[in-house]
């Protein structure tokens, strides 16, 4: 069934039908942030799965997780190097095998040569220091985020940017569409 017209006879919808349809069709919003979140499954990172992606005139230009770069052996296969130096959460990013979720994102798009300047970057995880840099220079307008990360100097260097910086709140929009 096509949304307003019934593919039998091409007559309208019913009002109901078409409410019953509206509640269950996501905002734009929330189904990019949904795809991070499938985008995330492909993660190698044995602490944590993250998923993003960059979007432009409602247009998905790249997708990115975490984990090792292409042609290395997967943190899955051999161990997690923060794990076995005892690095907790969120210190010392740089001494990670793995790219982060955005970060392979922006490659992605370099690789195949998208233009991302002017996109929109949407990420399960808000994105530390060393991401947000590169989101800063690659020309990123606005980053929708789900989940918190306690990386102030990231938020600080976000905000001084002035890249649009918002977190997605799935309750509210699920509120906002009628469900429970």
């Amino acid at each position: 069934m096509c949304f307003g017209f019934d593919p039998h006879n091409g007559s309208p919808l019913k009002e109901k039908e078409k409410e019953k349809i509206h509640t269950h069709r996501p905002s734009w919003e929330e189904y990019f942030i949904d795809i991070t979140h499938l985008v995330a499954k492909r993660s190698t990172c044995l602490r944590r799965h993250v998923g993003a992606i960059l979007v432009k005139d409602k247009k998905i230009l790249a997708t990115g997780y975490n984990g090792a770069p292409s042609r290395l052996a997967h943190c899955l296969d051999i161990g997690c190097l923060r794990e076995q130096m005892g690095i907790p959460s969120g210190e010392r990013v740089e001494l990670c095998r793995g790219l982060h979720a955005e970060q392979n994102a922006i490659i992605q798009a370099a690789y195949h040569g998208v233009k991302i300047q002017g996109a929109t970057l949407y990420t399960t995880l808000h994105p530390c220091i060393i991401c947000s840099k590169m989101i800063i220079n690659a020309g990123i307008e606005k980053i929708v985020f789900e989940e918190g990360y306690t990386d102030k100097l990231s938020e600080k260097m976000l905000k001084e940017s002035r890249i649009k910086v918002k977190k997605f709140d799935r309750k509210k929009a699920e509120n906002k569409r009628g469900k429970t």
